[in-house]
């Protein structure tokens, strides 16, 4: 017998509605012609299709909305795409969720359509699942790494020049002033990193994680230093090369394809690592820090500059994050680092938070992929473009919620002796 409250069709706008613990905060619309929350709502969710229904009852939470959204099954009006920071602020701060009963969600499921929880395919934006990965090879395995790092960094060049800026430098910036932009706060970020490391001419340099060789060639063109980068990601490593021998700086300065893994080089005078120990792993902490504290000459620096948790517990990333952008990605605090670092035989003399800062070159990032978005899609596909406008717009919003935090972490490699050449106060200034 039908519930006289429960009609044998439900509207998805009711069902939504029903699930709401404070009501919409936004306009909602669907194909069915029905709808919920405020008329004059500023920002408004529109479902288009059925197949975006099945998205989000198929993979509920993060990773349905988003397969919906990526595919344009979702449509949101009233912010741009490239920079959607008004409608996830408010989505993330006012949209409350309660989960319902096993009955309910039977009676939602029925008045919706059974037919609708056969998954559609996924987006070609969509990264294996943890277990298909797990079948082709053991997490952060040479192999399995360099296919992660393939399918975020080689997306496009140009599209990155795009959404980056002049400088092809995908980490935090440092902004010594608020109105700094961003150009300038990603080269005060490689002098930041230089003056920590004390660099000075003719001192060698390994920069693992190199991207697109931006603390190389700064390392190289203002300290005269011999530095050498290394990254997984070709693409970055063609384009490096270009850099290097357009700023003529091909005698001090090279960019290899390469894993930090297989540097076979050592009594390196520094090493700096400026956004790779997120992709490591928590587990392999221990043999990272060992791996360059071996690269290190005794009296060298290191300096690890990494996004970090507000807490100490590993955690891996949300399904969206997991699938879209950083496979395999995991996070900790870094007092685990702090703690694996000194286990590995290094001294830690300096540790410092920038996590607004990172907050700041989010926006910036996201701000130029809104400028730059017809470029952009016409370069990677509109879905990609989209990807990327939520990926970052929802890591601006968790860095300034301190969901999220960005560690550098200054250490010395001491002799036999226990000296390790740092003077008794720093000197790079803070």
């Amino acid at each position: 017998m039908t519930s006289p409250t429960t009609p044998t069709t439900l509207t998805i706008g009711d069902a939504i509605g029903s699930l709401m613990k404070h009501g919409m905060p936004v306009r909602f619309t669907a194909y069915d012609g029905s709808s919920a929350g405020p008329a004059d709502a500023a920002v408004g969710l529109h479902l288009a299709n059925e197949r975006g229904l099945s998205y989000i009852l198929t993979a509920p939470g993060d990773l349905g909305i988003a397969r919906a959204y990526v595919m344009g099954d979702l449509q949101v009006s009233g912010v741009h795409p490239g920079n959607p920071y008004d409608a996830l602020t408010l989505l993330l701060s006012q949209l409350s969720f309660r989960r319902p009963t096993p009955g309910e969600a039977l009676r939602l499921l029925r008045g919706l359509g059974l037919q609708h929880l056969k998954p559609p395919p996924v987006p070609p934006q969509e990264h294996l699942p943890r277990w298909r990965r797990a079948v082709e090879g053991l997490r952060h395995s040479l192999t399995r790494d360099a296919e992660v790092i393939h399918h975020h960094y080689d997306v496009s060049n140009r599209f990155y020049e795009l959404v980056l800026g002049p400088s092809m430098a995908y980490t935090c910036a440092v902004y010594e002033t608020a109105d700094a932009t961003l150009e300038e706060a990603q080269t005060a970020k490689f002098d930041l990193v230089a003056r920590k490391l004390d660099l000075k001419p003719g001192m060698r340099l390994l920069d693992v994680g190199c991207g697109w060789g931006g603390m190389v060639r700064h390392a190289a063109k203002e300290y005269g230093v011999r530095a050498l980068g290394v990254t997984l990601s070709l693409e970055q490593a063609q384009w490096a090369k270009e850099a290097i021998d357009r700023d003529g700086l091909g005698d001090l300065a090279e960019v290899r394809h390469l894993d930090y893994r297989e540097v076979v080089e050592g009594d390196f005078d520094a090493v700096s690592s400026i956004g790779l120990s997120e992709h490591i792993g928590v587990r392999n902490y221990p043999s990272y820090f060992e791996f360059l504290h071996g690269r290190l000459r005794p009296g060298g620096r290191l300096l690890n500059h990494s996004i970090t948790r507000a807490h100490n517990l590993p955690t891996r990333t949300g399904a969206f994050i997991d699938r879209y952008v950083f496979p395999d990605g995991e996070l900790t605090g870094s007092g685990r680092m702090v703690m694996d670092a000194q286990d590995a035989g290094l001294e830690v003399q300096h540790t410092e938070n920038l996590r607004m800062h990172y907050a700041k070159t989010l926006q910036g990032w996201s701000e130029n992929l809104e400028r730059n978005w017809d470029e952009a899609v016409a370069e990677v596909g509109e879905g990609t473009a989209k990807v990327w406008g939520i990926y970052m717009t929802g890591s601006r919003i968790a860095f300034e919620r301190n969901e999220i935090q960005l560690h550098q972490i200054l250490a010395t490699k001491a002799d036999e002796k226990g000296a390790s050449g740092y003077p008794l106060r720093h000197t790079f200034g803070v």
